[in-house]
């Protein structure tokens, strides 16, 4: 894309619909004249005495807990220099607009028209009263420095300036995993560092209290080296001034094992990186460019750690790895300061953060496979959903410990799920269905195990000790795989049907189809071929014990999939089978059925499938609420489908009188319980809204939950089959690595019960 091209694009993206990037949205009802009066006057009087009388009860009844100021100057634009206060406000909605989406905080941007630090401090300690914190942004040194220090000591609420302290946490944490890969201790190691801007200064002070000696830093500014025979040298750099016999950045970096670039891009060349120590680290972070290209520096030095400030290589130096939950952590502690313990609570968080296993979503996010722990993978990358519970529960504890906290926190599993459902990630659910997997881990056969998909689940579930995995495929390509990518799946078996042929257990798995299908048209010779098929196989080795439960479904459709499981193992006895799905929206579970099997299941069908998901929720440790849903309520309109969903809730209603069901209704009455208890109040529905939706035909339940997974951004798992005789689960084709482990999780639950059940 050209430079022109780019620059349209950039002035298209702010200037489209509604100009800029964020805007205020209310957090009450404002539909009804009660509305207003409650959130204006009269209503408004109440907590405004409330917090006249306790000022403390500003965070019970107002923004202050969760709103930050981005304030600014516009004197040090990210590389764009001092282009003035307004000019830099898209940066500081930008910032804004981060925090909101990282963290969930609400932001005021607040540009000022003054270079005065006088003025500027002044301005900001009147404003405590409406921000919980205060986050200032591209000032420049060494005002930056005057202004924080006067503000941190004269205002009770957090103040950081993320320039300083935002790189100096993340450089830090790369600095520390960089290390330990690169086999230095972090107190022996010489480090450079090229600038001495606000960053720089932080940076390096940052590095000491993390284990760097003094003694071992060089730095340097536009003039070269920061000597202590300079003249005119400010208090800031003669903090960290030598007295060595080095003057220039080539003299600087000879033998050393850290280079810190914080200055201009291409200074660093080539021939001074291989002057450098063995294994040497090299944090390039000028923005755009940095001291030395990724491309020139891996090609110069095999045996290098290359970061940079840049999304499009490895180890991005990039300050939403911190600024965010940092924030989000003081603000619920109402700390009265983002101080050095927990700056470094985050800085060793986010580190530890990158030695965990990768979330599949990450790799997905960049395109790339198997991320893990190493030379090109030193810090979290970004997008990790895991950053606002593991760095601002860091942040917290360390607020309370150090004596800042206003608020404490007393039960740590509560606040980790209350972060989770900040940004819709309350997955309780699968969360308690994994530790009841990991409690009792149950052999899992992968039916398409040369896969790289499954190959990945499979990884995962036997680190996580969720499953005993148990790959079925042709091994040297099996093999192969897990080379390419680097599995480290350690030692499971891996069966080759095909090799099978001729064992004493090939031909006990083909003598037993032979016998359940000889009277539906299965020869002898046909049986011993099928049993070759993965999917045959691996339904008999259920079948025999040889494991408890299966996956399959990748690469086949539902249908040839659930087949060869059904003529192996079949349905339980007297039942009917049915799909589900567990649709993990926003407003909690939703359980759907029949989405997979029934085509257009009768009156009585549709009561056995009821009764199959009632039983099925169950094991979810959620009390089922059943609607049988369609297009009437109770009646008011007729037809064959509203006719047959009524006959269905009469059978249950009879047969079944402990099941919490009823219909026929429509699904916005089933879902809303005051929309069902006004208009309805005869319902047996009433308290609550419905949890396990039946649908009336297989379309419409299939339609139904593709609509919520791609308009409601709700995360389906499943299909979970139902009334099997045994555990056997089908993916959907091309299912996610996340949506596979998902199910071997349930899968695995369910062959506990099964186990526990015939015991």
């Amino acid at each position: 894309m050209s430079k022109i091209n780019r620059k349209q694009d950039a002035l298209n993206y702010h200037s489209m619909g509604r100009p800029g990037k964020i805007a205020v949205v209310p957090t009450k009802p404002y539909n009804s004249q009660r509305d207003l009066s409650l959130a204006y006057s009269p209503g408004v009087a109440e907590p405004c005495l409330a917090i006249a009388e306790n000022s403390e009860d500003a965070y019970k009844y107002t923004a202050k807990g969760n709103l930050v100021a981005v304030i600014s100057n516009g004197t040090a634009v990210l590389g764009l220099g001092d282009i003035g206060a307004q000019a830099g406000k898209p940066v500081m909605e930008g910032k804004g607009l981060l925090f909101k989406i990282f963290a969930d905080i609400d932001v005021f941007d607040i540009e000022l028209d003054t270079k005065n630090v006088d003025e500027f401090v002044n301005i900001v300690k009147a404003l405590e009263p409406t921000f919980g914190g205060i986050n200032l942004e591209d000032i420049k040194a060494p005002e930056c420095f005057e202004i924080e220090r006067r503000l941190k000591a004269e205002m009770k609420i957090p103040v950081m300036h993320d320039d300083q302290h935002g790189t100096a946490i993340i450089s830090g944490a790369a600095l520390i995993n960089s290390c330990e890969l690169q086999n230095k201790n972090i107190a022996d190691v010489k480090i450079v560092v090229n600038g001495a801007g606000a960053a720089a200064i932080s940076c390096t002070g940052m590095y000491i209290s993390v284990g760097a000696k003094k003694e071992n830093i060089i730095m340097l500014d536009s003039k070269g080296v920061i000597r202590a025979d300079r003249d005119n040298l400010d208090a800031t750099k003669a903090e960290w001034a030598t007295n060595l016999d080095i003057y220039t950045l080539e003299d600087a970096v000879k033998g050393s094992d850290v280079f810190i670039g914080l200055s201009k891009a291409d200074v660093l060349t080539p021939e001074m990186l291989n002057t450098m120590a063995p294994n040497p680290i090299v944090l390039a972070m000028a923005n755009p460019n940095p001291e030395i290209s990724y491309e020139s520096a891996v090609a110069t030095r095999e045996d290098i750690i290359m970061g940079t400030g840049r999304s499009d290589y490895p180890n991005q130096v990039n300050n939403v790895l911190g600024f965010p939950y940092i924030f989000r952590g003081a603000l619920d502690v109402r700390a009265t300061a983002i101080n050095e313990e927990m700056k470094i609570a985050a800085v060793h968080a986010i580190a530890n953060l990158a030695k965990q296993n990768v979330p599949e979503e990450v790799n997905q996010a960049y395109n790339t496979n198997n991320l893990r722990f190493g030379k090109d993978y030193v810090i979290p990358k970004p997008t990790d959903p895991r950053l606002i519970t593991e760095v601002s529960i860091a942040v917290a504890k360390a607020a309370i410990d150090s004596g800042v906290a206003r608020k404490h926190i007393e039960d740590w599993d509560a606040y980790k799920e209350e972060l989770r459902k900040r940004l819709g990630k309350d997955d309780r659910i699968m969360r308690n269905m994994i530790d009841k997997a990991k409690s009792n881990p149950k052999r899992v056969v992968f039916a398409e195990a040369d896969n790289y998909k499954t190959l990945r689940a499979a990884q995962i579930v036997k680190e996580e000790g969720i499953a005993i995995p148990i790959l079925l495929g042709n091994k040297e390509k099996i093999n192969g795989l897990i080379k390419e990518y680097g599995f480290e799946i350690g030692s499971v078996d891996i069966i080759d049907p095909q090799e099978e042929k001729d064992t004493e257990r090939y031909e006990k798995f083909a003598n037993h189809l032979y016998t359940k299908r000889q009277r539906r048209g299965v020869t002898k010779g046909e049986a011993s071929k099928l049993i070759t098929n993965r999917n045959y196989f691996a339904a008999s080795m259920v079948e025999f014990g040889e494991a408890d439960t299966l996956i399959s479904g990748l690469t086949r459709n539902y249908a040839s999939t659930i087949k060869p499981a059904l003529q192996v193992i079949g349905a339980k006895e007297g039942s009917r089978l049915a799909g589900m799905y567990m649709m993990l929206t926003e407003k909690g579970p939703l359980f759907l059925g029949d989405t997979t099997v029934n085509t257009d299941p009768t009156a009585q069908e549709l009561a056995e499938i009821a009764v199959l998901l009632e039983t099925a929720v169950k094991r979810f440790n959620i009390k089922p609420r059943l609607a049988m849903l369609s297009y009437s309520n109770f009646g008011s309109n007729e037809g064959t489908t509203a006719t047959k969903v009524r006959e269905a809730v009469k059978i249950l209603h009879k047969d079944y009188p402990h099941i919490i069901v009823d219909g026929d209704l429509q699904a916005n009455f089933a879902l809303n319980k005051e929309l069902l208890e006004t208009n309805f109040p005869f319902s047996t529905l009433n308290g609550e809204a419905a949890n396990t939706l039946i649908f009336p035909s297989l379309e419409s339940g299939n339609i139904a939950y593709k609509l919520l997974q791609e308009v409601g951004n709700a995360e389906a798992v499943g299909p979970i089959l139902l009334g099997m005789n045994k555990p056997i689960h089908v993916l959907q084709m091309d299912s996610s690595v996340r949506e596979i482990v998902n199910m071997v999780t349930i899968a695995v639950v369910e062959a506990q019960y099964c186990n526990s059940s015939n015991s």
